[in-house]
């Protein structure tokens, strides 16, 4: 009984001290003056928006920030006069973040408008112009030649040319990048005019997925003919021939280099050497300059060395994935292995800029 009148007791202490003003009632905050008006942040489209070179349309994603230090009203959207859409109901009214979907929007050039405006009037307009284009623009610096093998194709993206195909090489889905690698069989290669990718200094740069079935191939060879073995070619004196060779459980790359006399080898032993029982893709790369050439696999030295320059004296047609037609008296010719995302480069690549061409890969 004692407890249960202390607690009344308790109660209306409490009571007469919110009737004699000890408790403030609750009474609601004004807003301060809209001093400012809205800000406004476009995400997305960036000026360049590349889609795939078979494509001719996307669906693209207008992405956007709107801010104001009191209350947004409306946002409305706009490409190229015309509007999409205007927005008036936000769960938060000080701070929007939104994306407005359009489907089926053509290659070509628009500007994307958005006009913020606060419950007081004021308002703000972005306008960012951009690009819609299934042009493909070169991502590193010196990259003159890309052949990425996707839709099936054998196209270089930068001069929009076709390899020429000899026999019947193939398309993988086990791909390093994108959809599609390309995949060799015996007795089949592409040749591509060499001309426009002969400069004092060459790199090339791609991924391989070996196969030791043949045990030797030719991988990427720009050589000039050989008047004294018309049928059997291995002239060495100007261009390079990149290949591989060994056993079953060791493929060593291996880099070749004439300079219009004779020619330079660039052989790492082991450090350039895969297990194709244990590898899957590999990044390979290698760098021509005017005072020294190397061999890199996934980003590191595999083999390097001074060397006075390349001469292209002959020299008009890249060979990929094979010797063939012109560096085949060792048998280095077409395998079955496979190759993706080749770039080619008017310069020698850093190792830093070979890493950087690896972590560009998606994952």
């Amino acid at each position: 009984m004692k407890t249960i009148n202390i607690f009344l007791l308790i109660i209306l202490a409490f009571s007469f001290g919110c009737q004699d003003g000890y408790i403030d009632d609750i009474s609601a905050v004004e807003p301060g003056p809209d001093e400012v008006e809205p800000s406004v942040t476009v995400t997305f489209p960036p000026e360049l928006v590349t889609i795939p070179f078979t494509d001719e349309q996307t669906d693209l994603n207008f992405r956007f920030e709107v801010s104001d230090d009191i209350e947004i009203q409306s946002i409305k959207l706009s490409l190229d006069g015309t509007e999409l859409t205007t927005l008036t109901d936000f769960k938060d009214y000080r701070r929007v973040m939104d994306a407005y979907t359009y489907d089926d929007l053509p290659i070509g050039d628009y500007t994307f408008e958005i006009v913020a405006t606060d419950v007081s009037g004021k308002s703000t307009t972005a306008n960012v112009p951009f690009t819609v284009s299934n042009k493909y623009v070169a991502q590193f610096d010196g990259e003159i030649f890309y052949m990425p093998f996707e839709a099936q194709s054998y196209i270089d993206l930068l001069s929009e040319n076709t390899a020429a195909v000899v026999g019947e090489p193939g398309f993988s889905e086990n791909a390093a990048v994108g959809e599609y690698a390309y995949k060799g069989n015996p007795d089949s290669y592409l040749t591509y005019p060499s001309e426009a990718l002969e400069n004092p200094e060459f790199s090339a740069a791609f991924w391989y997925n070996v196969s030791p079935d043949p045990t030797r191939a030719g991988i990427l060879v720009i050589g000039p003919p050989d008047p004294e073995k018309p049928d059997t070619p291995n002239n060495r004196t100007s261009g390079f021939r990149f290949f591989r060779e060994g056993g079953e459980t060791n493929q060593i790359f291996k880099l070749n280099v004439g300079n219009g006399t004779a020619d330079s080898w660039f052989d790492g032993g082991p450090t350039a050497t895969v297990n194709p029982d244990t590898a899957t893709w590999v990044h390979v790369a290698f760098t021509i300059s005017q005072s020294s050439a190397a061999v890199y696999l996934d980003g590191q030295v595999a083999s390097q060395g001074d060397f006075a320059g390349v001469d292209w004296t002959g020299c008009d047609i890249m060979s990929i994935a094979s010797g063939a037609p012109r560096f085949v008296e060792w048998n280095h010719l077409s395998g079955n292995s496979l190759l993706d995302d080749l770039r080619i480069f008017n310069k020698a690549l850093t190792q830093s800029e070979i890493q950087e061409i690896i972590g560009a890969r998606p994952l």
